[in-house]
């Protein structure tokens, strides 16, 4: 059965949320889109500060200083979904919507949301990420990200129809149900918007996607981090499958299949230039190759179509393989070990004092 999610009283408010870790380049941009979003009544932006070692903490400050709608609380921890918890219960309006340091807000995004909200009384609504880049390297990342080529086709990457969705993009939330359902599952330090969306739609709420919502996302600036961050999204996707089996989507196994189809090419590869098999067996077992061969050229191709200049095109053909290597391996580790305490170092340094 479903449920109608409660409609605050016009004017009630919202709290944005933001987990902000080595955000410095990105911050204070993010901070203004947020502040500049055309909301009925009051607004504050609560910024969850990890131990940041790039001057990020100190930058929050001076923007707090200079806006009382800006409040701090401190996330020593790191974790998002923590970040995330502290930032909900020091609200003080019923709707939460969640921002991140490294997106910005596209004008009248929350007004829109709102009004999607109370007009499909949902629980949570989110729209498209846009990724975007100031780099060509970025701009590649841009790319895949908002190609099915690149993350396998989720409704906010790529766009669909408005209407019910598995999950959303950051998320416009009422709080009651948040506070209803146990606000975000701090054991789970990626993937946790899918499955507090699953636990959202088992209590009989509606989750809903607007295509009309859209959110400039920056992706990771160089191939080291952005391999850190796939590893690690993918080991925790593994332990949601673990947990969770079936309720995850197909999609999310088609890089770890990926993975497995490289590995047995290699191996063969490996058997038929040492001579161990020869003759008619070689033959026979050549056809593990084919996959791995249709692959390198639907990324060749991708790459050549998709890339606006010649560096594009080049980095294009890294990122691919990367994130969907990287992803898949990392699932295979969470599925057969779990998550454990992986966590993401895509944003951190040598010098970030993590417990």
């Amino acid at each position: 059965m479903t449920v109608d999610a409660p409609v605050p009283a016009p004017g009630s408010g919202v709290t944005f949320v933001m987990p902000v870790l080595n955000e410095r380049d990105y911050l204070e941009r993010a901070v203004q889109t947020v502040l500049q979003q055309d909301v009925d009544g009051p607004a504050e932006l609560i910024l969850a500060l990890g131990p940041s070692s790039d001057g990020t903490t100190e930058l929050a400050g001076r923007l707090a200083a200079a806006d009382p709608r800006i409040r701090l609380v401190e996330n020593p921890q790191a974790d998002i979904p923590v970040a995330l918890n502290l930032a909900i219960r020091a609200a003080r309006h019923p709707t939460i919507v969640r921002v991140d340091a490294h997106s910005e807000l596209a004008p009248g995004y929350t007004r829109r949301a709102l009004a999607t909200l109370e007009r499909a009384r949902a629980a949570n609504v989110g729209g498209v990420m846009r990724a975007d880049g100031r780099t060509p390297f970025q701009r590649a990342v841009a790319i895949a990200y908002n190609s099915p080529a690149g993350l396998g086709g989720g409704a906010y990457h790529v766009g669909a129809p408005e209407g019910p969705a598995e999950s959303a993009y950051l998320g416009v939330m009422r709080r009651e149900v948040l506070e209803e359902v146990g606000l975000f599952d701090e054991s789970i330090r990626r993937g946790e918007d899918w499955e507090l969306n699953l636990r959202i739609r088992r209590a009989g709420y509606r989750v809903w996607f607007d295509p009309q919502l859209a959110v400039t996302y920056w992706p990771r600036e160089s191939w080291a981090r952005l391999a850190r961050q796939f590893v690690a999204t993918g080991t925790w996707r593994g332990e949601l499958v673990r947990r969770f089996g079936r309720l995850n989507s197909l999609r999310f196994f088609a890089p770890p299949a990926l993975v497995a189809a490289v590995v047995a090419s290699l191996v063969i590869a490996v058997l038929q230039v040492t001579g161990l098999v020869s003759g008619v067996a070689s033959a026979v077992l050549s056809v593990v190759h084919l996959p791995i061969a249709l692959y390198i050229l639907g990324v060749l191709g991708f790459s050549v179509v998709a890339g606006r200049s010649l560096r594009e095109r080049a980095w294009l053909a890294v990122v691919l393989p990367t994130m969907h290597l990287s992803w898949g391996a990392g699932f295979l580790v969470g599925l057969v070990r779990g998550a454990k305490d992986t966590i993401d170092t895509s944003r951190l340094d040598r010098n970030t004092p993590l417990p």
